[in-house]
């Protein structure tokens, strides 16, 4: 992670790495196979492929779930993802972000959620800064469901994190613009409605109210400790073959 009065020299070729660093550790599970059927509530995934377990400013929420297969997406969110964060290292390079469930290789249902069935839904818990303001990932064990369980206050604080409301905004803008290079769109973003104001007070809040899909209405669960996005993209309907079984 670079240091912010070190940033402003290196950027330029900074980014040019980590492009190809980023785009490489996604896309190298990545294949233009994928195909997703149906909806992110009824739906499935042909060719799902798994997210790395870390990059140079991000990384999974746990190592069991990696290895239980629940972080799994469509390819194309995949390479979303790498463009994201490696948009957000130039942008934001002192953030540390974190993406929890996705889904199952093959799609289907995902307990405890409701949707996460095909390919395009993504959770991904809030940036948070330390006692210190050092960027730093919320802790994830067993014991809080691997981080579900954390509960934020209304100021955006849990012990002695806070939620970093800048770097919160600026995953979402980036999360936008790389979705929109490969084709895609955001097509429902859940945060939980207390943290509005102070992600819309933020530099990118002008433009996140008036490109970012927010759910309006109050979700089923508390969404403070992390953030959901579905993915737009085109699927068959739910019952046609994958690719590979037609004739």
């Amino acid at each position: 992670m670079l240091r912010p009065s070190l940033a402003v020299f290196i950027r330029p070729a900074r980014a040019i790495a980590l492009l190809a660093l980023g785009v490489a550790a996604m896309s190298a599970h990545a294949t233009p196979a994928s195909q997703c059927f149906g909806s992110v509530s009824k739906g499935r995934l042909d060719g799902g492929v798994r997210l790395p377990v870390s990059g140079a400013n991000f990384s999974a929420y746990s190592a069991q779930a990696i290895a239980a297969g629940r972080t799994h997406v469509h390819a194309t969110v995949a390479r979303i993802l790498a463009d994201a964060y490696m948009r957000a290292q130039v942008s934001a390079p002192s953030a540390r972000y974190v993406y929890g469930e996705t889904g199952m290789a093959g799609g289907g249902p995902f307990a405890p959620h409701k949707t996460h069935q095909n390919g395009l839904s993504v959770d991904f818990f809030v940036p948070v800064r330390d006692a210190r303001g050092v960027a730093a990932s919320l802790p994830s064990s067993a014991q809080n469901r691997y981080g579900y369980d954390i509960e934020f206050d209304a100021d955006g604080r849990y012990q002695d994190y806070r939620i970093d409301f800048a770097a919160y905004a600026e995953h979402l803008y980036q999360l936008d613009a790389a979705a929109r290079a490969h084709g895609a769109a955001l097509g429902l973003v859940i945060v939980d409605p207390r943290f509005m104001p102070a992600l819309l007070a933020t530099a990118r809040g002008p433009w996140l109210r008036t490109h970012i899909p927010f759910m309006k209405g109050k979700p089923w669960v508390r969404h403070d400790e992390h953030f959901h996005v579905d993915f737009k993209l085109a699927c068959a309907p739910l019952g046609a073959a994958p690719a590979s079984r037609r004739p």
